[in-house]
């Protein structure tokens, strides 16, 4: 087995699972400025993951698209095994997910299902995929995107909160399971997206933006942080919410 690689190094190869996830391009375009040179963008076959590998192109890197479905584990070990075969993968970062739709999910179990089946159970079969790889080549990151939302439940988004409450819960383990490995496990917990023009959604908690997701992605990196805020100042107030009782939880303003 190769020699660990404990010491950090920014990395030179990219798999992004969720090709198209703002949050992966901005990491993508942040590493690139350092040294990455080879992108592999996977996900659905679309004009978007086309057009987001073009874009990555014109930065000077050698990046291409992987056909990858995660609602058919089945295939992932063949769809993403022939990106391993072409070389080193030093960085792993799994985005992929949806949001659905909290009020038509309620009234839709399947469409509930689904949120569930693509940011849970499509990730752990991923995961796993990519774990095995990482530590059969002696070294490499995986970086899990979770999110805020699954510290606790609220009204406003619990099935999808559950969904990634339960991807966390996975990752973390995944992380003990492979500590002295060489194999670098990163959760990363990001508040809700700010998109511009769009009325708040997350009633007064914290928002971000791709770009300082990527930033503190980056800096986790270089620390081999196990787990990363974003913004930092959620980490205190998401622990006080978690242990905040129910009745008097139910009362504040945030969904």
């Amino acid at each position: 087995m190769p020699a660990h690689k404990d010491a950090f190094s920014p990395p030179q190869s990219l798999l992004i699972l969720g090709g198209t996830s703002g949050i992966a391009l901005a990491t993508a375009r942040r590493l690139i400025a350092r040294r990455a040179r080879t992108v592999r963008l996977a996900g659905r076959p679309s004009p978007e993951l086309e057009e987001a590998a073009g874009q990555l192109r014109a930065l000077g890197v050698d990046a291409r698209t992987v056909a990858f479905d995660a609602l058919d584990p089945e295939a992932h070990e063949s769809a993403l095994g022939k990106v391993f075969a072409e070389g080193a993968v030093d960085l792993v970062l799994l985005a992929f997910g949806v949001l659905g739709d909290q009020a038509t999910d309620e009234r839709d179990p399947v469409a509930a299902a689904q949120v569930a089946r693509t940011n849970y159970t499509g990730a752990v079969s991923a995961g796993l995929v990519c774990a095995r790889a990482l530590q059969d080549q002696g070294h490499g990151s995986l970086v899990v995107l979770s999110s805020a939302s699954g510290e606790r439940a609220r009204r406003a988004d619990f099935i999808y909160g559950s969904s990634k409450a339960g991807l966390d819960t996975f990752a973390q383990g995944l992380g003990d399971a492979l500590h002295g490995t060489g194999v670098h496990v990163m959760v990363v917990r990001p508040a809700a997206l700010r998109r511009p023009g769009a009325p708040a959604r997350d009633g007064g908690l914290p928002t971000t933006t791709p770009e300082a997701v990527a930033t503190a992605i980056e800096l986790g990196l270089r620390r081999r942080s196990e787990t990363v805020w974003v913004p930092g100042t959620l980490r205190p107030l998401m622990s006080a919410l978690r242990h905040l009782p129910r009745a008097l939880y139910r009362r504040l303003p945030i969904g």
